[in-house]
C-alpha cells in the first residue's frame, strides 16, 4: 500500500507472478559530500520481497482478458502517480544514435533451438592494444566470431572479422574478458553448452586454448553466467561459472567456484555451489565495502520449485556459504536474466538491478551495510520497465541484459535493458523493444529509446554500451536471436555527419603491478561540483557477456573532475585532477593521470 492508499505492490506482483512463461520443457577515505539523487523519504520504497514457497512451476495462469485488466490497472496507477512518458519534453538530453550496422561489416546472429533460447552474449575488449574495443560475439549453433575494430576516431563504426579455429567455436552462449595471467594481454572466458574454455591472449587478436594448461576442468554443463575476482594475493583470479540446466534437462545444474592452487599457477577442482537454481547471471561485488567480494547469483524460476535469488559469502581460505534469512537475506523468486550494479543513491554502496520477465527489480540496502537486507525501489525510480513503451503490445516484457552507463555525458547514470521474447511465448510481448532509461536529477529515470532512435523489434539478448570510435560517446552493440546484431553509433546532439557530445566526459584505465593488473575490485570515485559517484571495477553480471577497458564518466558542463581510486586491497590513492574530454591512465602510486591518445 503506498502513501496514496493504492496497493501498488499487489498490482505489480500480479503481472509478474501469474503469467505462464512456457520457456521450454518444465521440470517439477578523504571526507567528501556524497550526493544523494533520491528524495529523502526512503520509507516510500515498496514491493517487499515475498518469501519463497514450494510450488509447481507455471501452475497459475491468467486469461488474456484478465491480464489486460491487470495491465490497465498498473498503467492507471503509474499515470496517477506521475508515471513517465516517452515524450521529448520528459526526455530532455537523450542522445541520438545512428544505425551503423551496415557500415560496420558485421554480419552475425545468435542461433539455435531450445538450448540457445538463453545466452547470446558479447564481450567488448581490446585484443590488439590499440585502445579500441574489439568484439567477440556468441553464435549458439553457429560459430562464435571475433571482430577487430577498425573505426576511425569519431567516424563510422567499422570492423573486420578475425577468423580462427581457436575462437570460432560452436555452442558458445557468451564470453567475458579478463587478464587471467596478468601478462597485459586480455584473455577470454568462453561459456558454452558443453565444455567451457579459457582462451589466453597472445596479442594482435590471436589466442590459444589455455584451459588445460591452467588445470581447469571445462566441465560438461550448460553455462550461461560468469564472474571473477582476486582473493588476497593469489596470482590467479577466483572464477565462478553459472550453470543453467543440466544437459539431460533433468533439472537445474550446480554453479561452480574455482580457486587457484597454493602454488598459484593452476586451479583446484571446482567447488559446487549447491543448491543451483538455473543461473543466468552472477557477479562478485563488495556490496558492503568490507573488502570482501561476495557472489550475487540471479536465477530463472521457470525451472525450480523452491529456489530463490542467491548471495554467496566468499571469504579467502573459507568454503563458500549461502546467505540465509538468519543473515538478513530475503528470499525472492524472479525470472532472473541479468544483473547490473551501480551506486545510484550516492551513499557509496551499489544498488543492484535485476532483469526479469514482467517487473524488473532495483534493490538497495534497507538498513545499511551490516546485513544483506535489500528493499526494492524500482517503481519509485521508474525502472520496472514491465511492458513495452511503444509498438502496441500490452503484454509483459522479457528483459535480458541490463547495463548502467552515462550515455549522454550529463553526469547522471542511465540504464539500458535489452528486451525480446524468449522464442514465441504467447503470454509475453512479441514486439518488445529494448529500453534506454535516462537518469534524471531527482533520481528517477525516463524512457529515451524513441528519442535516441534505437527502437527495434528483433529479439535482443546480450549487449554492450562502449565507446567504439573513441569520441567520448558510448555506442551500443546488441546481439539478437536469429537476426543480425545491431551497432548504434552515438552522435550526441548532432547527426551522422556532424556528431556533437551532449556533455563533457573522461575515460579512465587503471593499472597496477601483477597480479590483477587491471585492478578488478577497485572503486573509482569521480567528483564533479561536490557530487561524487562511485563505481566498482568488476568482471561479470549482464547477460552472458561483459566488457573490459576504459571506464567512462560523464561530467556534464564541468571542464574537469577529481578522481580517486580505492585499490582492490583497500589502499586509497590521492585525489587527482583530470581535465575533461580525454582518455587517461591512472597507475597505482601515481599522483597524476597520464593522458592517452589514439595511435599511442
Amino acid at each position: 500500500m503506498d502513501e496514496d492508499g493504492l496497493d501498488i505492490d499487489d498490482s505489480m506482483e500480479a503481472v509478474e507472478v501469474y503469467v505462464n512463461s512456457g520457456r521450454g520443457p518444465r521440470c517439477p577515505a578523504v571526507t567528501r559530500r556524497w550526493f544523494n539523487r533520491f528524495m529523502p523519504d526512503e520509507s516510500a520504497s515498496i514491493d517487499p520481497d515475498r518469501p519463497a514457497q514450494t510450488r509447481t512451476p507455471r501452475s497459475r495462469w491468467l486469461t488474456a482478458g484478465a491480464l489486460v485488466v491487470v495491465l490497465a490497472v498498473v498503467a492507471a496507477v503509474a499515470a496517477w502517480r506521475g508515471g513517465r512518458s516517452s515524450s521529448a519534453a520528459d526526455i530532455g538530453d537523450a542522445p541520438r544514435f545512428v544505425d551503423d550496422t551496415s557500415a560496420s561489416s558485421i554480419e552475425h546472429s545468435y542461433d539455435g533451438a531450445y538450448e540457445h533460447f538463453v545466452g547470446g552474449g558479447v564481450a567488448a575488449f581490446d585484443c590488439d592494444a590499440d585502445g579500441r574495443p574489439d568484439l567477440y560475439l556468441a553464435g549458439g549453433t553457429e560459430p562464435a566470431a571475433l571482430y577487430r575494430n577498425r573505426s576511425e576516431v569519431g567516424g563510422e563504426l567499422s570492423f573486420e572479422q578475425v577468423a580462427s579455429p581457436v575462437t570460432d567455436l560452436t555452442a558458445v552462449t557468451g564470453a567475458y574478458p579478463l587478464d587471467v595471467d596478468s601478462d597485459g594481454l586480455m584473455d577470454l572466458a568462453v561459456l558454452r553448452r558443453g565444455s567451457n574454455v579459457v582462451l589466453r591472449g597472445l596479442g594482435d587478436c590471436r589466442f590459444e586454448d589455455a584451459t588445460g594448461q591452467l588445470g581447469l576442468d571445462g566441465g560438461d554443463d550448460w553455462t550461461t553466467a560468469f564472474s571473477a575476482t582476486w582473493e588476497g594475493t593469489n596470482l590467479l583470479p577466483t572464477l565462478a561459472f553459472g550453470s543453467y540446466r543440466t544437459l539431460d534437462e533433468d533439472g537445474c545444474g550446480d554453479s561452480r567456484l574455482v580457486r587457484p592452487t597454493s602454488a598459484g599457477d593452476a586451479y583446484e577442482a571446482p567447488i559446487a555451489l549447491t543448491p543451483g537454481y538455473c543461473t543466468l547471471s552472477m557477479l562478485f561485488s563488495d556490496w558492503n565495502r568490507s573488502g570482501r567480494r561476495d557472489l550475487r547469483v540471479s536465477n530463472d524460476r521457470n525451472y525450480y520449485i523452491d529456489g530463490r535469488e542467491q548471495l554467496w559469502h566468499v571469504a579467502e581460505g573459507e568454503p563458500p556459504r549461502e546467505y540465509t534469512e538468519a543473515d538478513g537475506w530475503r528470499p525472492m523468486q524472479i525470472w532472473g536474466m541479468g544483473i547490473a550494479s551501480q551506486d545510484l543513491t550516492g551513499d557509496g554502496y551499489p544498488e543492484v538491478f535485476l532483469s526479469s520477465q514482467g517487473d524488473n527489480k532495483l534493490q538497495t540496502l534497507e538498513t545499511g551495510p551490516d546485513v544483506p537486507t535489500y528493499k526494492d525501489m524500482a517503481l519509485k525510480a521508474g525502472v520496472t520497465a514491465q511492458r513495452p513503451y511503444t509498438g502496441g503490445d500490452v503484454l509483459p516484457s522479457t528483459a535480458w541484459h541490463p547495463e548502467f552507463e552515462d550515455v549522454n555525458n550529463d553526469g547522471l547514470v542511465d540504464l539500458f535493458i535489452s528486451k525480446g521474447n524468449v522464442e514465441a511465448q504467447p503470454d509475453y510481448a512479441t514486439r518488445d523493444p529494448s529500453n534506454l532509461l535516462i537518469g534524471q536529477p531527482d533520481g528517477t529515470f525516463v524512457e529515451g529509446a524513441e528519442a535516441a532512435g534505437i527502437v527495434g523489434y528483433d529479439r535482443a539478448r546480450g549487449a554492450s554500451l562502449v565507446d567504439l570510435n573513441l569520441d567520448g560517446m558510448l555506442d551500443l552493440v546488441v546481439v539478437h536471436r536469429e537476426a543480425n546484431v545491431s551497432l548504434w553509433r552515438n552522435v550526441g546532439s548532432g547527426d551522422a555527419q556532424n556528431p556533437a557530445p551532449v556533455g563533457h566526459w573522461i575515460a579512465i584505465r587503471l593499472e597496477q603491478p601483477a597480479p590483477n593488473v587491471d585492478a578488478v575490485g577497485a572503486w573509482v570515485e569521480v567528483e564533479v561540483n561536490e557530487r561524487t559517484v562511485a563505481r566498482e571495477v568488476t568482471v561479470g553480471a549482464g547477460h552472458a557477456g561483459g566488457k573490459s577497458g576504459w571506464l567512462h564518466a560523464g561530467l556534464g558542463e564541468a571542464d574537469q573532475a577529481e578522481v580517486r581510486i580505492q585499490w582492490p586491497d583497500g589502499e586509497t590513492g590521492p585525489w587527482i585532477t583530470v581535465g575533461a574530454d580525454q582518455f587517461v591512465t591512472i597507475d597505482r602510486g601515481a599522483t597524476e593521470a597520464t593522458p592517452w591518445l589514439p595511435g599511442e
